[in-house]
């Protein structure tokens, strides 16, 4: 992954060019998935879906089947390549933490404006609890159409038992995959979420809705360093051979006021008796003088 932040364009790499590739292959093969399997139930005859201009071969059972078979092939490639190449890289950070699903409600409530959303990483809470979600449905997908498909290919007369539970089991997943995906695309109608959909598209974010939103992540790919929420005048540090020297300071100064007036008393006094000593010595002079 290259994740980094461009200042001079005001931007932070959320996603990588192959990971761009990733998602849009998984999203668009899966949106084939949807469609396909909707028009083998059939719904594409019973409601003149195939009288539309471009969309006759969608009443046909048999070309439906094999656009479905396609775009499943590309599905599965991209689900086990997410697998294989985020698990090389070691990458965690999509995966479920503690208390994310305490925060989660937090989050939803800040929607409402009821508090305030934590800091967060590159992932919020609840993107972590839906991919945890989004993977199991997808490999119940996979592994359930694997068995229909095997039956459809190679082994037509596999027990009914078998094939009756693949079905059910692809049925009650592919009805949870289409509202997860719905679900995911109205995440992003949300307001707080609309910087995301830039993503989607370059890769990348605003870098002022990083900062607000995910400090952690900006904090970690600057090196460390921590980025407040809001900018706080600069505090001088003082320390502790400070307070005590200015301590000391305060403290002596009377002192020293008193000890410079008594010097100065002192002073005058010193010359006062030297004036009188003086003028005892001339009166002295002119007495042997008369």
């Amino acid at each position: 992954m290259t994740e980094k932040i461009w200042e001079e364009k005001g931007l932070v790499v959320r996603h990588n060019f192959l990971e761009l590739l990733e998602h849009w292959a998984i999203a668009l093969s899966g949106f084939v998935l949807i469609i396909t399997g909707l028009f083998q139930m059939p719904l594409a005859n019973r409601y003149y879906i195939s009288s539309l201009p471009g969309l006759a071969w969608s009443g046909d059972f048999i070309i439906s089947l094999n656009v479905h078979y396609a775009a499943s092939a590309i599905f599965v490639a991209a689900a086990f390549f997410h697998v294989i190449y985020h698990g090389i890289l070691g990458e965690r950070g999509m995966l479920p933490q503690k208390g994310d699903l305490k925060t989660s409600i937090t989050v939803v409530k800040s929607f409402f404006g009821k508090g305030e959303e934590p800091p967060f990483h590159k992932y919020l809470p609840e993107q972590r609890l839906a991919y945890i979600g989004m993977i199991f449905i997808i490999a119940m997908l996979i592994i359930s159409g694997l068995v229909k498909t095997y039956k459809n290919i190679y082994a037509p007369d596999l027990s009914e038992g078998i094939v009756f539970l693949a079905t059910w089991v692809h049925i009650t997943f592919f009805i949870l995959f289409v509202l997860a995906f719905i679900g995911h695309m109205a995440a992003i109608i949300l307001k707080p979420n609309r910087p995301m959909v830039r993503a989607i598209f370059t890769g990348s974010v605003r870098l002022d809705y990083a900062r607000h939103r995910h400090p952690l992540w900006v904090a970690e790919l600057e090196g460390g360093r921590k980025i407040p929420a809001t900018v706080e005048p600069a505090v001088e540090e003082i320390s502790e051979e400070t307070v005590e020297a200015e301590t000391v300071k305060t403290s002596t100064e009377p002192e020293m006021l008193l000890q410079k007036k008594a010097d100065l008393q002192e002073a005058d006094e010193s010359e006062d008796l030297y004036a009188e000593t003086q003028e005892e010595d001339v009166g002295g002079t002119d007495k042997t003088s008369d």
